[in-house]
């Protein structure tokens, strides 16, 4: 079942915050600076837009489907040209971006290719496309998605296309050069609101006795402390 975005707004730009490992790869691998134009495709409540024009001062849009994540992120920056559209089909002209980017966003298309096909027609020649997606590794390896909701592993390994698969996707719709990178960041989790109100999608597609068992996990486990936590992601480029 498809996930309702507009109301999981709210929980989204309460509790998501931006990788500063993604963050920092973006600028450096993107090669962003203040004359270059780039697009967020997927752009949530516009985390990820908002930073990259703060640290770069570059021309940034985002382009999401749900009109309440728009909503948000247009209350956040007038600066941003926040457009509703779909990945499949972005509304903007030929050659017109230096560098094209997703977060969290390739595992919910229905048809990738479309969206790399249009992504390779909207950057300029030698522009570069990045999907900040997670491995398989990953997935298993997440703190506390995956330690404290154990179910959400095979929900995961299901919905996330292989990096494999990506690139050669990606290749299909013309890419000439492909790479990944990865990052993580361990950090302390005193707070986990974001878990109680399901502000991460995997959260709604297990059932409601495994997402109770998961949170008693997390209080049980926040008696003694802060939980170390990690996220983790891997960057496939494509120019």
């Amino acid at each position: 079942m498809p996930l309702d975005y507009d109301n999981l707004a709210a929980a989204y730009a309460r509790n998501r915050r931006v990788h500063p490992g993604v963050l920092r790869l973006l600028v450096e691998t993107g090669r962003i600076n203040d004359a270059c134009a780039v697009l967020e495709v997927g752009c949530g409540t516009g985390n990820y837009s908002i930073a990259l024009r703060e640290a770069t001062g570059c021309r940034a849009s985002g382009v999401d489907p749900s009109a309440e994540m728009l909503a948000t992120a247009r209350a956040r920056s007038v600066t941003i040209d926040f457009r509703q559209g779909r990945a499949e089909a972005l509304p903007l002209a030929d050659a017109t971006c230096d560098l094209i980017f997703s977060v969290d966003v390739i595992h919910h298309l229905a048809e990738r290719a479309a969206f790399f096909r249009e992504a390779a027609r909207i950057l300029r020649r030698g522009g570069r496309l990045c999907t900040v997606t997670d491995s398989a590794e990953d997935i298993r390896r997440r703190c506390p998605l995956s330690s404290h909701f154990p179910e959400t592993v095979t929900v995961e390994l299901a919905r996330y296309p292989s990096l494999e698969t990506l690139r050669g996707e990606m290749a299909e719709a013309g890419f000439t050069h492909s790479w990944t990178e990865t990052t993580k960041q361990p950090y302390p989790l005193a707070d986990i609101q974001g878990y109680r109100e399901r502000a991460y999608s995997a959260l709604h597609l297990i059932t409601d006795d495994a997402f109770q068992r998961g949170i008693a996990r997390l209080e049980r486990d926040l008696r003694d402390g802060p939980i170390v936590a990690l996220s983790l992601y891997t960057l496939v480029w494509g120019e």
